[in-house]
């Protein structure tokens, strides 16, 4: 099973079109926040979404929780928990929830690590990036026994792949 996620794309729809068409077969498209589109954009529809800190629509969701087979995913852009200065506010609340896997944006900061059994992912971003060159997105495979983390600039070339343990 294949997690497409991204985040603050900051109005840029062609960018968001162009790294969905990468991935047609993944079973969830999430978007962190910060999209600065609409929420019925045409550029968002199908896509598990929710409302950063320049998203303005009240359409979006602060936080969105669900599953995939037996995954349980959170969805956050991060603002609300501070997390360019930590994200141990944000373990809480994937723990609360019992997420498997928690995404989140905002401090536009490309990065992966687990922490008391979930896997916490940074796409990045993929119109202003933060400690590095490269525009980012990140795919998730889901296997039976671990999750397999693919990092990639907006282009699709392959920055890194990280394995964690299930």
């Amino acid at each position: 099973m294949k997690l497409l996620i991204m985040s603050d794309t900051h109005g840029d729809a062609e960018v968001i079109s162009r790294v969905c068409s990468y991935y047609p077969e993944a079973e969830a498209v999430i978007h962190c926040g910060d999209s600065e589109l609409p929420y019925d954009h045409e550029a968002l529809e199908g896509i598990e979404r929710v409302r950063g800190n320049c998203d303005h629509g009240t359409d979006f969701p602060e936080e969105k929780v669900f599953q995939i087979d037996r995954t349980t995913i959170f969805v956050t852009h991060g603002h609300l928990f501070n997390v360019k200065s930590s994200i141990l506010s944000l373990t809480y609340r994937a723990k609360e929830l019992g997420a498997d896997i928690c995404c989140f944006g905002h401090s536009h900061i490309l990065g992966a690590e687990k922490i008391n059994n979930t896997l916490f992912i940074n796409p990045g971003s993929l119109l202003k990036p933060r400690g590095r060159e490269e525009k980012t997105f990140v795919v998730v495979e889901i296997e039976e026994a671990s999750y397999v983390v693919n990092c990639y600039t907006d282009d699709h070339e392959l920055l890194k792949t990280m394995r964690f343990e299930r």
